[in-house]
């Protein structure tokens, strides 16, 4: 990746094709890299979407992933990891409902990269959880 101009960077996607992406891309790569992980171990009990995010987490780092999926995945993540978004986690029954929304609404749009060993992934990490270890990044 190189600086493409005003709050851009180029990359090359999976078909080798030059895309200049923002700059807020690599932050939330940076966000989600450094924040998922503890998010998820504090909160996962009480997240029914559990599996869909860590599937996601793969996705977004997988290298077979085009540039445009990963954006799309990483800001949902980060948006999960921040610590304001449009309804607080700590509201019972209703915390994570806007992140559901944010990360069923991801998915749903790069849901042609989301493959089955993402999700095998997912489920391998959240026993893990169950058992008190942690999770294999």
């Amino acid at each position: 990746m190189k600086s493409g101009g005003d709050d851009t960077i180029s990359a090359r996607d999976s078909d080798e094709e030059e895309v200049h992406l923002p700059i807020v891309i690599t932050q939330n790569e940076e966000t989600v890299r450094k924040g998922f992980w503890p998010k998820l171990g504090k909160v996962f009990a009480h997240v029914p979407f559990a599996e869909e995010m860590v599937a996601a987490y793969y996705c977004a780092f997988d290298r077979a992933t085009p540039l445009r999926a990963k954006g799309v995945l990483l800001a949902a993540l980060a948006y999960f990891i921040m610590p304001i978004d449009a309804i607080p986690d700590f509201i019972l029954g209703l915390g994570f409902t806007d992140d559901l929304t944010v990360i069923v609404t991801a998915i749903a749009m790069i849901r042609a990269h989301m493959k089955a060993e993402h999700r095998d992934k997912a489920r391998e990490v959240l026993e893990r959880l169950r058992r008190g270890e942690a999770p294999a990044q």
